[in-house]
């Protein structure tokens, strides 16, 4: 009898946790970048990431770990501000912490070749530099925007962290996704630097309204139709600023981005910039 009951708590336990995302799971997605099969289950293999999946998906990682790449001495040069006594960020955005995060996402600077990998890496702290170096337009106000994430009172969603994640729906599926209460407890973002470096690579990997993930286009997985049919190839994915002319944000992230394949000691790839309206394939 009591082996009974123990079968049927290990069977109600793996039912609960089957389905946790996608269609099945009330369009949720998985934790720590996993991807979301089209049964709605999370894990890391082709079975999950594979022919359905429904978000978060990559082809798996094909390389090494993200610090096989980067090192501590490496991202120290590549990024000049992060200990300036002068930042009011000084000593927060570690190397330990990149690399704690980097490693709770599927397929984050793990797809595709080494170049395809280093290109990732310096696309990334190209958009985070920009979004940490530039000047703070966003006003420390609530930001509660969205009825499906209930806010709470007396806490604030403004831009914070390396992506200057913003409004409580972005904290909100955020949270869900790193598996931290940020809808609570929004100011994690800009206290604890592993969850800032985690929300922000969790809006690299995750598509953004009818936009495909950054890390999407920079692996080559979404390409613009603009460029497809001119021959070119999509590389950098500078979507965050992409169907609106000239924007001095544009010139400044290639810049960024430049500087940081340099040091890594890869080849920039082509099409950098994206003035003017195009349509994703």
């Amino acid at each position: 009898m009591k082996l009974f009951s123990l079968i049927l708590f290990l069977a109600f336990l793996l039912g609960t946790s089957a389905e946790q995302c996608g269609t099945q799971g009330g369009g949720a997605v998985c934790p720590n970048g996993l991807c979301c099969s089209k049964y709605g289950w999370c894990g890391t293999t082709s079975d999950y990431c594979g022919d359905g999946c429904q978000s978060q998906c990559t082809s798996g990682g094909s390389g090494g770990d993200v610090s096989s790449l980067i090192s501590a001495p490496l991202f120290d040069q590549m990024l000049k501000y992060p200990n300036n006594p002068h930042c009011e960020s000084n000593g927060f955005y570690t190397y330990n912490a990149f690399i704690a995060a980097a490693r709770s996402f599927n397929g984050f600077g793990t797809t595709g070749d080494v170049t395809t990998r280093k290109r990732e890496i310096a696309a990334f702290l190209a958009q985070t530099s920009l979004e940490t170096t530039a000047k703070d337009d966003y006003k420390k106000t609530t930001y509660c925007t969205s009825k499906e994430w209930p806010c709470t009172p007396g806490k604030q969603y403004y831009g914070r962290g390396l992506i200057q994640l913003t409004h409580n729906y972005n904290y909100g599926q955020a949270g869900q996704a790193i598996g931290a209460d940020l809808i609570n407890n929004p100011e994690l973002v800009a206290t604890d630097p592993t969850i800032s470096f985690k929300t922000a690579i969790w809006f690299w990997m995750t598509p953004q309204s009818s936009k495909p993930s950054n890390h999407d286009v920079i692996i080559g997985k979404w390409k613009l139709a603009a460029d497809t049919s001119a021959g070119r190839v999509s590389n950098c994915g500078t979507l965050l600023e992409c169907g609106d002319g000239s924007d001095s944000r544009v010139a400044d992230k290639i810049g960024y981005y430049k500087r940081y394949c340099d040091i890594l000691g890869v080849s920039y790839g082509n099409n950098l910039d994206c003035s003017g309206p195009r349509q994703l394939e």
